[in-house]
């Protein structure tokens, strides 16, 4: 009996998942949220992912995601960047926000878990990408798992 294929919510659902699972490999930080990113063409290909400071103390998931993808990837064009955290529209680390990133490699939709409090920047990321014409789910339902990870930031 063939499997019953998932529906686009339980597909977001499952690679959010694994954001908040490549969140946890963050180096803990006082002074950044621990982020998991995934990117993932089209046809279901597993493009690229990232954590927070998984290079260097101030790369972001997404912005670590999207570096190790070639610019002007074509399978971009039809990609969706998951994170575990609302893309970034400030930095005080960088120059360019994730959003940025994200809309300038030309990815159409982003799917993320948790709306990013206002803790260390007021963000505006969803509403920023959506101005650019990015298509974004927010899945609140997986907030609680995100924010956990991070539950450091809020008992100081």
């Amino acid at each position: 009996m063939p499997e019953t294929p998932l529906s686009p919510a339980e597909t977001d659902q499952l690679w959010l998942a694994e954001t908040i699972a490549l969140s946890r490999r963050c180096p803990v930080s006082t002074t950044a949220f621990a982020v998991g990113a995934v990117v993932v063409a089209g046809d279901g290909t597993v493009l690229a992912t990232g954590h927070s400071r998984e290079g260097d103390p101030h790369d972001h998931a997404e912005e670590a995601a999207l570096a190790k993808i070639a610019s002007g990837d074509p399978r971009l064009a039809s990609a969706t960047v998951y994170s575990s955290l609302e893309p970034c529209t400030r930095r005080a680390s960088r120059p360019r926000s994730c959003t940025e990133l994200i809309i300038a490699a030309g990815v159409p939709r982003v799917v993320f878990a948790w709306r990013e409090p206002d803790l260390f920047v007021d963000c505006t990321g969803a509403e920023t990408l959506r101005d650019a014409g990015v298509e974004v789910v927010e899945h609140p339902g997986l907030a609680p798992a995100a924010r956990e990870v991070n539950a450091h930031l809020f008992t100081r």
